[in-house]
């Protein structure tokens, strides 16, 4: 988990601006409220409506994340009104609350925008159980969600844009089919019937504080498609959320809600949520256990008995979840891994194309959005492959394989961005081997997607490939490079042990 965290690619370090730009706009959101006169509530409320801003909202342009930003109030303003309305009346709350969970799963067949918003609506449902709304405060809650969207927004789109600078990582779309063929739909009746279990034995546990075990439910599926990367999560969910409690113990419970070192501590808890959700959900979720810890303090109602509760809420809620991937409407793991491993090669692909073009004087070809591309596809990968390089894995020669195939896409990315560094310098030279080269990586990357043409991809290294130490054009190093990490591919995607990672 270490490694991962803290060795993890960052190309252009968008992990490490978001975090510390998340602390700017989530901590200038709150003391804006505050300066503003709100109460402790509002400011939580907008507090978290400022992170949720910050970290759901992931559409591939600006002017996409603007729009999506600014609908965000239109998603969760009439969410807010009616949980609070329905606050004493528990039958009714609860069969909308799951309501708004299929609606909030169901949106994502929508694009980035349309999971930010089904995110910030439950959210929106989920504060109000959290807090204790009553009717009487929306007025002050709407003021304080609207402040505070404005202050992050203005840090985001204002004084800090990095994103006009930089190439946006697109979301990657899921692979749809049509009715229940659909990823979200089967999500969508997966996660309401997963909260359902989770609500009622979590309201058995607690008549309080049940929220938390819908709340781990639906989490949990996020930015998952396949039963073995839900099931993989649940179990990182819990493992995060138990370290984050042994760690809450010692350094949350003693601060007993003292503003300043609580407000420090939230701070890095913001920075940890943010650096580490790309790479290790596991942090996350120890960053995101030791903020509710914070904020509880602050609230004044935090003690180990609370902490205790939030471990046994969470594992009913991983249970709900696991309950529903196995049971209902399940999507296989081997179908998923598939598509995002072709769709990774076919970024592989683009970016050397474009960098090849660029290299032979093309000047509007530009390799750094499919580069970005490619890091996102990657993300998706490791998430698809999880369950079978996770320790616990009983299909061992599967496991080797897919960890091959890891290290070899990791290879596989890190000669593209060398190759798009050189392709960036308006010095490289231009090598007449480039096409070649260039060919060849097509044809590799031709026979790995298609199963009929994989007969033609060879196990052998080009013959004209020169050590990468040697050769003095740097664009053909990383092109052989590529060829070879390519080539190498095809063991472990076409091994006949077991079933096929790709093409099947």
């Amino acid at each position: 988990m270490l490694k991962r965290m803290f060795a993890a690619p960052d190309p252009g370090r968008l992990r490490l601006r978001a975090a510390t730009r998340a602390v700017l706009g989530i901590g200038g959101a709150v003391v804006v409220t505050g300066l503003a006169g709100h109460s402790l509530t509002a400011a939580v409320t907008g507090g978290l409506a400022a992170l949720l801003a910050l970290f759901t909202v992931t559409d591939a342009t600006v002017r996409g994340q603007l729009i999506t930003t600014a609908l965000l109030p239109a998603a969760g303003f009439p969410v807010l009104a009616l949980a609070a309305l329905l606050h004493d009346h528990p039958l009714a709350r609860d069969l909308v609350f799951l309501a708004i969970v299929g609606a909030g799963v169901y949106a994502r067949r929508w694009g980035p925008r349309g999971h930010a918003l089904g995110v910030f609506a439950f959210m929106t449902f989920f504060v109000t159980q959290f807090l204790h709304t009553a009717p009487g405060q929306l007025p002050e809650l709407y003021a304080a969600v609207g402040l505070s969207l404005l202050t992050c927004s203005t840090v985001r789109f204002g004084a800090w844009c990095y994103e006009r600078r930089i190439a946006l990582p697109a979301p990657p779309a899921y692979e749809e089919g049509r009715g229940l063929a659909r990823t979200t739909t089967r999500q969508a009746v997966q996660a309401t019937l997963g909260c359902a279990v989770a609500l009622v034995i979590g309201q058995g546990l607690s008549g309080e504080r049940w929220y938390w075990a819908v709340g781990a439910t639906w989490w949990i599926f996020v930015n998952t498609a396949s039963r073995g990367e839900t099931l993989v999560r649940g179990f990182r969910r819990v493992l995060g959320t138990l370290i984050g409690i042994a760690v809450g113990l010692v350094v949350v419970v003693p601060l007993k809600g003292a503003p300043g070192p609580t407000a420090a501590l939230v701070a890095v808890c913001v920075f940890g949520i943010f650096y580490t959700a790309a790479v290790s959900y596991t942090w996350m979720m120890l960053s995101v256990t030791l903020l509710a810890g914070g904020l509880y303090g602050l609230l004044g109602v935090l003690d180990p008995a609370l902490l205790a509760l939030r471990m046994l809420e969470t594992g009913v809620g991983a249970l709900g979840a696991v309950l529903a991937v196995l049971l209902v409407l399940p999507v296989t793991t081997h179908a998923t891994t598939d598509a995002w491993i072709a769709r990774a090669l076919r970024c592989v692909h683009a970016c050397t194309a474009e960098a090849a073009a660029r290299l032979s004087g093309t000047p509007d070809a530009d390799p750094a959005p499919h580069v970005a591309q490619l890091e996102a596809l990657l993300g998706r990968v490791r998430l698809s492959l999880a369950p079978l390089v996770h320790p616990l894995s009983p299909l061992r020669a599967r496991q080797a394989r897919a960890r091959q195939v890891l290290a070899l896409l990791d290879d596989c990315a890190r000669e593209v961005r060398g190759l798009a560094s050189v392709a960036a310098d308006p010095e490289a030279s231009h090598d007449a081997r480039l096409a070649a080269a260039c060919w060849r990586v097509e044809a590799a990357v031709e026979a790995l997607t298609t199963p009929e043409a994989a007969r033609e991809l060879t196990t052998a290294a080009p013959a004209d490939a020169p050590h990468p130490a040697t050769d003095p054009i740097p664009a053909l190093a990383h092109l052989h490079q590529l060829e070879k990490a390519l080539i190498e591919l095809a063991h472990p995607l076409r091994s006949p042990t077991r079933a096929p990672l790709i093409g099947a």
